[in-house]
């Protein structure tokens, strides 16, 4: 699924979340939305090809994020957005690395 479309998903359902849960929600929405703005801009910078492990580990983390949330696990899925942003953010600075060694 397109990640920006994701992004819109999980938004609305962490809104859905903060209105309906109180303060695990807001904590969650806060966490996987900073967790899928550093994927997109991995995404961007080709960190899917130049860092891989670090790109799909977290993008696999963001979707069972995206799952215990759905599940109301609202505890494991800020874990999970905690790791897929951790990741991302090495997916970004290894694809950065990559790019100006390569001359991009």
């Amino acid at each position: 699924m397109n990640l920006v479309k994701r992004t819109a998903q999980l938004t609305t359902a962490a809104l859905i979340a903060v209105f309906s849960t109180g303060c695990v929600g807001t904590i969650y929405a806060v966490k996987a939305n900073a967790a899928a703005s550093k994927l997109e801009t991995a995404k961007t910078l080709e960190a899917d090809e130049l860092s891989e492990f670090e790109y799909w580990y977290a993008h696999e983390h963001m979707i069972k994020a995206q799952e215990q949330a759905a599940e109301a696990n609202y505890g494991d899925a800020i874990n999970y957005a905690d790791i897929a942003e951790e990741y991302a953010e090495k997916a970004i600075e290894q694809a950065r690395a990559a790019r100006r060694g390569a001359g991009r």
